[in-house]
């Protein structure tokens, strides 16, 4: 069994202008010990996904459909009181900014403990206790005097390792890190990607790692989902989807990489701009920044075809390719020609 499985999860936000369907369709499964990558341009769902499965969506945030179940238990309607035991016990999050995820008033320490004293059983000194050792297991320097410090007496890189302590006190089974690197410069987000590894290694425990960062995910990932206007275009291992892409939006993310034999010529950025969430078009999404859209890619969407083992793609190109090698025999998928 899965530590986490996720299946057909769709996510709306009800707004004045209508219904934005922020997560459509997405289904994924993460085992223990894995590191789960979630890859995307601004506005494609990731962080979506992630309030989906805590449960902590905005007031006009509703799980239309699917299931999120967490060791077999299903999550979703499940109540309040359920994801109480959850949240910070069984999943941790840490938050995009850490600049302005830490409360300004109070003492590292206070938010240390109130972390600590909600979730778990332990008394005061032990919370405190618990505390420090977890901002030492941060290699944050000098805990006991770091306890009575305000989060502005911090660094941008201490205050994100704050914040992973803060998630990692109650022992999760879960972590979910979004966008963990945001704001920080490059020599700190080696050094924050490189203690959440061996911290995951240390204790055992799975990692959802949102970003847009492709470089991240070589890092850290094992499995790897692209997320392109809420759902997933393509899913498989790190590996697949480094050096054999088969979506063009993942083709265009990788164009777009700066690298050691790329460098004196010019990079080729996706063109356009990301879809509306309200008005979804019939097609594949991306078909409107497409190089290669074909007709079928405007009047509908791809099924998912495995390609190899695990790694898996919703795209037309796939479908020709298959016609034109022999390995899919009918020229016509649904009615459609494939043109």
């Amino acid at each position: 069994m899965p530590l986490l499985e996720v299946k057909d999860l769709h996510t709306s936000f009800f707004t004045p202008a209508g219904e934005v369907k922020a997560v459509n369709g997405l289904s994924f499964t993460l085992d223990h010990r894995k590191v789960l990558g979630i890859v995307g341009e601004s506005g494609s769902g990731k962080s979506v996904t992630a309030y989906s499965i805590m449960q902590i969506l905005a007031s006009t945030g509703k799980i239309i459909s699917g299931s999120i179940k967490l060791d077999g238990q299903e999550l979703v309607n499940s109540g309040e009181k359920v994801m109480k035991t959850v949240r910070g016990n069984r999943i941790s999050i840490i938050f995009q900014d850490p600049m302005t995820s830490l409360n300004p008033t109070y003492t590292i320490g206070h938010q240390l403990m109130e972390a600590i004293l909600l979730h778990t059983d332990r008394n005061k000194q032990e919370a405190r206790d618990r505390a420090v050792e977890m901002l030492r297991l941060v290699n944050i320097n000098e805990p006991e005097k770091r306890m009575k410090q305000y989060p502005f007496e911090f660094s941008g890189g201490m205050r994100q390792r704050i914040m992973i302590a803060m998630a990692l006190a109650c022992e999760p089974d879960i972590l979910i890190a979004d966008e963990p690197t945001t704001a920080l410069d490059v020599t700190i987000q080696a050094q924050i990607l490189e203690l959440m590894k061996s911290l995951q290694e240390e204790l055992g425990m799975a990692i959802i790692m949102i970003t847009h960062d492709l470089g991240v995910v070589a890092q850290m990932c094992d499995e790897v989902i692209v997320m392109y206007a809420g759902s997933a275009c393509e899913q498989g291992t790190a590996d697949e989807i480094f050096y054999n892409p088969r979506h063009e939006y993942t083709k265009g993310l990788m164009r777009s990489i700066p690298t050691a034999t790329t460098a004196g010529t010019r990079l080729k950025p996706i063109t356009g701009t990301p879809i509306d969430l309200l008005n979804m078009p019939k097609g594949c999404p991306f078909a409107p920044r497409c190089d290669n859209a074909m007709k079928i890619c405007l009047k509908k969407r791809a099924e998912d075809m495995v390609v190899n083992g695990d790694h898996v793609a919703c795209c037309w190109m796939n479908v020709k390719r298959g016609l034109e090698d022999g390995s899919i025999s009918d020229s016509k998928e649904g009615g459609e020609s494939v043109e």
